[in-house]
């Protein structure tokens, strides 16, 4: 595979190409300042197939707006929506260290069970974000009703320096939001509430069946 050579994106320069989905793909990025001052950050790029796509492109950057509200230490921050060459881009916080699945799955190599005050205090921490971007309310105090719909171990980052922070607030969903496509399932099976699967409404509590199950992965192996 032919090694990824830094790229300049409009005020920043993509180091590395991380990652790749069916809409988007996703960058090591640095921002450039003066007198050589530089911030690590993540890029993450519309593919240029959809970038046509109006319907598709309108969703991109209502999740900007939705994800750029959220503030909050246990959430990964969005700093900037924007264009580059009708390229739509997020950049959002870089998380220097792992995500929960990668752990996980290194855990299971060496065949070593997940300390259980590391899985709780895990879990305590997402609990935290997740009860943060449930209670989020509007300037006139109404709620938004944001569902993150996809909490799993892949979305859970852990730092080096221990903090730990839910990513990929994408798929969220607030009530504002138009409703999901018949049919279409956001989310991964194995950490679905029961009314997800079904495809019927769903509530803040479809993310605590969610990290309930990411618990009971942790705990048991």
């Amino acid at each position: 595979m032919p090694q990824f050579k830094p790229t300049p994106f409009g005020d920043y320069v993509l180091q590395d190409r991380i990652g790749a989905g069916g809409m988007a793909e996703i960058f090591l990025a640095t921002a450039r300042g003066i007198e050589g001052f530089e911030k690590r950050l993540v890029i993450k790029r519309i593919l240029p197939t959809l970038s046509d796509d109006d319907q598709f492109v309108r969703m991109f950057i209502e999740e900007a707006k939705l994800c750029v509200a959220l503030r909050h230490p246990n959430i990964v921050q969005v700093y900037d929506l924007g264009a580059i060459e009708q390229q739509y881009y997020i950049a959002m916080e870089y998380v220097d260290g792992r995500d929960l699945l990668k752990t996980l799955a290194a855990c299971g190599k060496k065949r070593v069970g997940f300390p259980t005050d590391i899985a709780l205090y895990i879990v305590l921490e997402v609990l935290m974000g997740l009860d943060y971007a449930h209670d989020l309310k509007r300037p006139d105090g109404s709620p938004l009703g944001i569902i993150h719909r996809d909490v799993s171990p892949s979305n859970l980052l852990l730092s080096f320096e221990g903090e730990v922070k839910i990513g990929d607030f994408g798929i969220a969903k607030a009530s504002t939001r138009e409703k999901t496509a018949t049919g279409i399932l956001k989310g991964k099976f194995g950490y679905m509430a029961p009314e997800q699967v079904l495809g019927a409404p769903i509530d803040h509590r479809a993310d605590v069946f969610a990290i309930g199950i990411v618990l009971y992965e942790l705990l048991t192996g």
